[in-house]
């Protein structure tokens, strides 16, 4: 039975390709295992939205091919995913080793490849070509959690590709032109995960607000995306839905009145914005101002005044001036966003941006992240004392990543809790009484509940500190969300 290692780089998304890739190698009959020295097929994930998320995957691969050699004679390697889209053969000419590339959408097609390359009928296989429906292919999950157990929260991915086209983005040129799964086929596996033991689903999509755009009509003001939540609302069993990453805007009146009337969607959007300059989010083609930014987001806290709020914002697009970076800085005073995923703006190949003038100097793009990621992590650090006191709702999801001895969970508004208790909650919602502040976690007690201690396991229950996931999928945070 031969052995197969998977690292990932980036998003969600991507997270969630290779743990289908994972589960349809799995059914063929291949062990997933942690141990990449002594894996028969080492696979990487790649992302391509940032130059350093590339460099990183390439210098691995570097890396395992020299260890392999000496080691494994024999070994198969292969990149799978954004870059190996992009960049297809060249990684072959760079090198020579690997011996597999699949684009995005052809993950399904992994282990018949791999069956060619293991039995010696190919030497190197490179596939990057469109295929139609591949959208629907990526289906199957393993749900091992990552605090460890069973996941009790699970990806589910609705579509692929993008139509935006904004001048610093690659990913329509690595994951296509928009394609979108049927509602029918996406509540059919939100109901198989929910008979599987999950308790909350994350929609996914490089643009989830522009799903079934071309597939649905609009019935009574209600768009095809919030046809789909109201469809996967409707799962028993099912305790919340969350969905990433949006569009501002895809952000109509549908969508924010679903935030009031449909329970189980949670009080948490991550919404990028990517600037808070006019000029710059025209000359980044991203299709509205900083006021109906601003906008949307007092409509959302009208409809869920407690609403969690996260972003993604660039420093150093080409141009940016003094005043579009203060134009920045104000709007994350305005907003007071709970969490910002803050990126160095990296010029992208082909992409419009990377040809504009006025490309901001390295030194003054670290100082501007510098001073931005400053400003955000004290409004968060704020936002997060808040909690302090409050009585908030939970799902547990498993075992404390960092104290084994310890459970952590999930609020609805996207903050961490950790608190003492036993594996025998994972996948309740609990009432927990929040006591301190850590670095974007909170600590809370349910014994405060006047819940025995000795039902949340205070005698010292503990989990193996490996977790199932660490020892089948490994991801690197190089490509941060999608949009």
């Amino acid at each position: 039975m031969p052995s197969v290692f998977i690292k990932t780089y980036g998003c969600q998304m991507n997270e969630r390709d290779s743990e289908a890739v994972a589960a349809q190698l799995m059914v063929k009959g291949y062990a997933l295992t942690h141990d990449e020295a002594s894996a028969d097929v080492v696979l990487l994930n790649t992302c391509s939205v940032r130059d350093l998320a590339e460099q990183k995957a390439i210098w691995k691969m570097s890396s395992l091919i020299g260890e392999g050699k000496k080691r494994r004679p024999g070994q198969i390697y292969g990149f799978m995913g954004c870059m190996a889209q992009s960049r297809g053969r060249q990684l072959i000419d760079q090198l020579p080793d690997v011996d597999l590339v699949v684009g995005t959408q052809k993950f399904h097609r992994i282990g018949n490849y791999l069956d060619e390359l293991l039995s010696g009928r190919e030497k190197s296989v490179v596939d990057i070509g469109e295929e139609a429906g591949s959208q629907g292919a990526i289906k199957e999950h393993l749900l091992h959690g990552k605090t460890g157990g069973l996941a009790v929260t699970a990806f589910v991915s609705i579509m692929q590709g993008c139509n935006q086209h904004c001048t610093f983005c690659i990913v329509p040129f690595t994951r296509g032109e928009e394609r979108s799964r049927t509602i029918p086929d996406i509540v059919a596996e939100c109901q198989e995960l929910v008979a599987r033991g999950v308790r909350e689903v994350t929609l996914l999509g490089q643009i989830v607000t522009s799903f079934g755009k071309r597939d649905y009509p609009t019935l009574e003001g209600r768009g095809p995306f919030v046809q789909l939540i109201e469809a996967v609302h409707e799962i028993d069993g099912l305790e919340r839905i969350r969905f990433t990453s949006p569009h501002p805007k895809g952000y109509g009146e549908d969508l924010v009145a679903a935030y009031g009337r449909l329970p189980k969607l949670v009080e948490n959007a991550h919404l990028p914005v990517q600037s808070g300059s006019n000029r710059l989010l025209k000359a980044m083609h991203r299709g509205y101002t900083r006021e109906r930014y601003l906008e949307i987001i007092r409509k959302l806290r009208d409809v869920r005044p407690n609403i969690g709020l996260s972003t993604d914002l660039i420093v150093g697009f080409p141009g940016e001036t003094d005043e579009d970076f203060q134009d920045t800085l104000s709007l994350c005073d305005d907003v007071r966003f709970d969490m910002v995923y803050l990126f160095k703006y990296s010029p992208r190949k082909d992409t419009p941006a990377a040809a504009m003038d006025r490309q901001v100097p390295e030194s003054l793009i670290e100082e501007r992240h510098r001073i931005l990621l400053d400003r955000i992590n004290a409004i968060g650090r704020e936002k997060y004392e808040t909690f302090v006191g409050r009585t908030v709702q939970i799902l547990v999801e498993g075992t404390s990543r960092k104290n084994a001895s310890r459970m952590e969970g999930r609020t609805a508004c996207n903050k961490i809790v950790v608190f003492p208790g036993s594996p025998r909650h994972r996948g309740e919602l609990m009432d927990v009484r929040i006591e301190r502040v850590g670095t974007f976690t909170l600590y809370g007690d349910p014994a405060i509940l006047n819940v025995a201690g000795e039902e949340f396991g205070f005698r010292g229950d503990t989990l193996n500190s490996v977790t199932a996931s660490e020892a089948i999928l490994t991801t690197s945070p190089s490509g941060g969300h999608l949009g």
